[in-house]
């Protein structure tokens, strides 16, 4: 009886060009690719082969390759192990966030489930909910969802639902139409390179004003998160069932109001507060600065503030509930700092309240 693997290696020997073999070597090199589609791959290579004898197969090779590259570049059995160390979790929480004390208590208890489950032998995936963190911008909703993932020890990606404007970029578009590609979601498998990474579907209330595409978006969004369907999410350019059963999602959205009652009957929401004055000034002095000073190049010294100008600080001009605003004051002051250094006028700066106004962004 003559090796099963024989038979594809002498295939592969009979293509007419190396282009061919090529994309043949990486279909069989693919590991976990399901049987039925690599079987498939191989019959499209075979009739552009029998296509190459008669000198009739450069357009269907490019879109031939696309194809192979995007399928074979998709993580089927590749991921990452969860580390559920609870005590970490919460280190890594405090260390990216100051305050919120019930939100990560919420997070952290959301972790627990998890460690639960998966020690009583559960698909974590399947029987927790999907949480959905409500505040207003700048309130650090993204960072929370990369604490999680950091905590967890898995890939983090963030797709802006915002940014949606047809359902063809979570779902894909067709291989047949010119420059077709994946939708974003197949796109975050590709770039995290595991099958189970944390993805935030961030702003997933702006999905369009459009009544009739929201609408869509809401019923592609529930197909992703829902647990009975996503195990056979079908990507339109990939044609062929993609297991999301192990991807963690998180959403966020600034308010739930144009959600649909479908989507947030699958999500937890965790209502993110807003800051105080006396929070945005620790998380000013201890977490915000010392990012900017590396990214002006600053050195530690080279700017000092009087702390009675902090509140000035935080609430230049008006009340802001997050701290993006608060973010932007204190670059643009270590901004004019570094001008003056590199220009050799000074040699660092002492903020008084008879200099602030000078610094503080105009």
């Amino acid at each position: 009886m003559t090796d099963t693997k024989t038979i594809d290696i002498q295939k592969q020997d009979d293509f007419l060009f190396k282009e061919l073999k090529s994309l043949s070597d990486k279909v069989e090199q693919t590991e976990g690719m399901p049987d039925l589609l690599r079987e498939r791959l191989n019959q499209m290579l075979e009739r552009l082969n029998r296509m190459a004898q008669i000198g009739h197969y450069a357009e269907e090779f490019d879109t031939l390759a696309r194809y192979i590259d995007v399928v074979t570049s998709i993580p089927w059995v590749t991921r990452t192990e969860d580390t559920l160390d609870l005590e970490e979790a919460k280190k890594i929480l405090d260390k990216n966030h100051f305050g919120m004390e019930w939100v990560k208590d919420r997070i952290i208890e959301y972790l627990a489930t998890l460690k639960l489950i998966k020690e009583r032998g559960g698909d974590i995936t399947a029987k927790t909910p999907i949480l959905l963190l409500v505040g207003l911008q700048g309130i650090g909703k993204t960072t929370l969802a990369m604490s999680v993932a950091e905590a967890l020890g898995r890939e983090f990606v963030r797709i802006s639902i915002g940014a949606i404007g047809s359902t063809l970029e979570l779902r894909g578009r067709s291989k047949v139409y010119p420059e077709a590609e994946p939708g974003q979601i197949i796109k975050a498998l590709i770039k995290t390179k595991v099958r189970n990474p944390l993805i935030l579907l961030d702003e997933i209330e702006k999905a369009s004003g459009e009544t009739g595409l929201r609408a869509d978006v809401m019923a592609t969004l529930l197909e992703i998160l829902d647990p009975n369907q996503n195990p056979e999410f079908r990507d339109h350019y990939v044609d062929f069932p993609v297991n999301l059963s192990e991807v963690l999602f998180i959403c966020s959205a600034n308010n739930t109001g144009t959600i649909s009652t479908p989507v947030m009957d699958r999500m937890e929401v965790i209502k993110m507060p807003s800051y105080t004055d006396d929070e945005k000034i620790v998380i000013a002095r201890d977490y915000l600065l010392p990012k900017i000073y590396e990214r002006t190049g600053l050195k530690e010294g080279e700017l000092q503030i009087d702390p009675n100008l902090w509140p000035g600080i935080v609430r230049p001009f008006g009340y802001d509930s997050g701290i993006r605003s608060l973010g932007r004051t204190l670059e643009a002051i270590c901004r004019k700092v570094a001008l003056e250094i590199v220009s050799g006028k000074s040699q660092g700066v002492y903020l008084t309240q008879e200099n602030l106004k000078y610094y503080l962004p105009k």
